[in-house]
């Protein structure tokens, strides 16, 4: 196949990984990268050999741009999809989708308008433990998934909050810890589950952050459509940071989990994974004994690949670029990506109201 023309708008640190990850797919090359400070565009224009841009739309058109990778702070992925679709690219956006439902259904009516595809980043989704629950469950090996939970316990301190000017407020970060952290367990749970959400209460919280404005905690319990119920406990508040984990028990008795993020797995500013992804519960009847061969795979994968978080950006990079190409739904499509901003909006709204919030929200 003819090599895709893909771009990066925003030049954070995120930016890096995802320009690296597209310099190593073969079926794309990247052209450019667009940011509205002229020296992280040129810097990293430099460190990657393309061309550096301030204005989206001139980037899209004079490269050609087919696919846009969107990886500037959250409250601004609408304004860059939208650009980047009306001039002609298909947008991948860092995860969430959006901060808000308004957003999201804006950035997929202009998807449909002009014929584009849009997908959400959500790369745990291709670690391999996380993977083999979704096809056990898929393969009727759990039943039908009934009780599912999300817990999350990890550590930002004040150096990371002040690492960028936009981390830790409503009106930049458009959240705290469910916005930034946890959306990539959120997206595994209702992958896991397959029901549409009904109802949630939740709650959020400050517990040690007095230096900004958002949530470093929450909690919720969410009630599915089809009977099915979860909970989820995540926190920026437990220091050096223990682990994140989803687990998912089915109708027939039978579980499947996933310690998703290990360690001291948040540092300051840097993405980083310090621990491989790993299954933690497996009882699918006659597999109870696989566990051991699933960790010896997994660990083999993982110190096999130099950097793993751009190990797995890149497959879920390819997928996209490769669902252009193909003229199919990525894994990860924009309204897999709603439904975490769904749950996020619920819980912050189930905490202002004191009461559950039903759907449609």
């Amino acid at each position: 196949m003819q090599k895709l023309r893909s771009a990066i708008i925003g030049c954070g640190k995120m930016a890096q990984v995802h320009a690296q990850a597209l310099k190593n797919i073969a079926e794309t090359e990247l052209v450019a990268v667009q940011s509205r400070s002229a020296e992280k565009a040129a810097a990293t224009a430099a460190r990657f050999g393309v061309k550096a841009y301030a204005d989206i739309a001139e980037m899209i058109q004079t490269e050609q741009v087919q696919v846009a990778v969107i990886c500037t702070p959250h409250p601004a992925h609408r304004e860059g999809a939208l650009i980047a679709m009306q001039n002609g690219a298909h947008v991948l956006t860092e995860k969430p989708l959006a901060v808000s439902l308004t957003d999201c259904d804006a950035m997929m009516e202009a998807a449909s308008k002009y014929n584009k595809q849009i997908g959400m980043v959500s790369q745990r989704r291709f670690y391999p433990a996380c993977y083999r629950i979704k096809q056990a469950i898929d393969a009727g090996k759990l039943g039908t998934p009934m009780l599912g939970s999300v817990v999350m316990y990890g550590w930002r301190d004040e150096k990371y909050y002040n690492s960028d000017p936009w981390r830790g407020s409503w009106d930049k970060e458009g959240g705290g810890v469910l916005v930034n952290q946890a959306p990539h367990q959120l997206d595994l749970l209702q992958w896991y589950m397959g029901s549409e959400m009904e109802e949630v209460y939740g709650v959020w919280q400050n517990i040690n952050h007095p230096y900004i404005e958002v949530d470093d905690t929450a909690s919720a319990i969410i009630r599915f459509k089809n009977g099915a119920v979860a909970n989820i406990i995540v926190s920026n508040a437990q220091k050096p940071g223990l682990y994140g984990k989803v687990h998912i028990h089915g109708s027939t008795g039978a579980s499947a989990g996933v310690q998703t993020d290990g360690g001291a797995m948040f540092l300051p500013g840097q993405p980083a994974v310090l621990e491989p992804p790993l299954n933690d519960i497996w009882t699918v009847p006659g597999e109870e004994q696989q566990l051991e061969a699933f960790h010896k795979a997994d660990r083999d994968e993982f110190r096999a690949t130099n950097d793993p978080v751009e190990y797995y950006v890149r497959q879920q990079n390819r997928d996209f670029i490769m669902a252009v190409a193909e003229n199919r739904e990525p894994l990860v499509t924009a309204k897999e990506g709603r439904k975490t901003v769904e749950l996020f909006t619920a819980i912050y709204r189930s905490t202002k109201e004191r009461q559950p919030i039903r759907w449609p929200l």
